[in-house]
């Protein structure tokens, strides 16, 4: 697997982005995420967005941060919220979100932010274990979902 970083407006990230859209709304019977993202969200020094490439160049994964701070929505000075973590079913299993979590953490240590922090959902019990496993605990909710029964939200100090 080859890791890039790339841009959130990629035709390859929107693909994924596209596809994670379609598990959401399999899985909360909804529309998918509203969450508003724009592309400079992503760049670099205030975020990164990475896409993962099989051996055949197909796009299999992606991952991403950008730059939070104390606002109205709940988010801390400092904060580094991961977005866009998806993995495309036949690439899970490989530890490929983890690699990607892992580096989109020393890229946002490296950044100067102070902590990394993610919403998902009762529906994704894979990624509540990813991020449980790496470190992240329950934090006091925050952002579009804070409010939604569903919502889960983690946080780790980087």
């Amino acid at each position: 697997m080859r890791i890039v970083r790339a841009r959130y407006d990629h035709p390859d990230a929107m693909k994924l982005n596209d596809a994670v859209q379609q598990e959401y709304s399999v899985r909360y019977g909804d529309g998918g995420d509203v969450t508003p993202l724009d592309p400079s969200m992503f760049e670099p020094p205030h975020g990164l967005y990475l896409l993962a490439y099989d051996g055949e160049e197909r796009p299999v994964a992606s991952g991403a941060w950008r730059a939070q701070d104390r606002n109205a929505e709940g988010y801390s000075d400092g904060d580094a919220e991961i977005k866009r973590m998806y993995v495309v079913p036949e690439a899970r299993g490989r530890g490929l979100a983890r690699r990607i979590l892992a580096m989109l953490e020393d890229d946002a240590r490296a950044a100067g932010r102070t902590r990394m922090v993610l919403e998902t959902g009762t529906a994704q019990p894979e990624a509540i274990a990813l991020y449980t496993s790496s470190g992240y605990e329950a934090a006091e909710k925050f952002g579009v979902y804070r409010f939604e029964p569903q919502s889960r939200c983690y946080a780790k100090p980087l």
